[in-house]
């Protein structure tokens, strides 16, 4: 029993790898995360059948499907998922101009929310709320993005490095 336990915490990380692997082979757009003997992390995501890269993230530690947009200046969530982190969305001001795929619309600023994506988590970070209606699913968005060491998209694989 004892020597099971040793051996379990030598291969913690592997066994980490492991579980993200099957999660992320069960649960679509589950991000692999590999966090290396430095403590950096590298998240992989996989092509979904639309197309697109999707990876479900955390906003303030609740779950939020995002669909990863390097063309999005910003990260910006939807409406509901901004309502389901517990934002006071009465309190916001939707008065930014913002163009989307869906066309024109206005959104709100929101400061100090942290992202979570697999093992990346960036803390105080600034997002938009898309007003009402505007936009189905969340986007996550060069903010978010550029804060990395690195991306880089490998067949239908894109790989985000802390």
């Amino acid at each position: 029993m004892i020597l099971v336990l040793v051996a379990g915490y030598q291969y913690r990380y592997e066994l980490q790898d492991v579980a993200s692997r099957v999660t992320a082979g069960l649960i679509p757009g589950s991000p692999l995360s590999i966090t290396d003997a430095d403590g950096r992390s590298t998240v992989m995501l996989e092509r979904r059948p639309h197309g697109h890269f999707d990876v479900r993230g955390s906003i303030d530690g609740t779950a939020v499907d995002f669909l990863v947009d390097t063309g999005a200046t910003s990260t910006v969530l939807a409406y509901e998922d901004a309502r389901r982190a517990g934002f006071n969305l009465d309190a916001l001001s939707f008065s930014i101009p913002v163009s989307t795929a869906n066309g024109r619309t206005n959104a709100a600023s929101l400061r100090g929310v942290d992202i979570g994506i697999g093992g990346i988590e960036r803390r105080n970070q600034t997002v938009l709320v898309a007003a009402e209606d505007a936009l189905e699913q969340s986007l996550l968005g060069m903010s978010f993005i550029s804060t990395l060491s690195g991306f880089d998209m490998r067949g239908d694989r894109l790989i985000l490095r802390d």
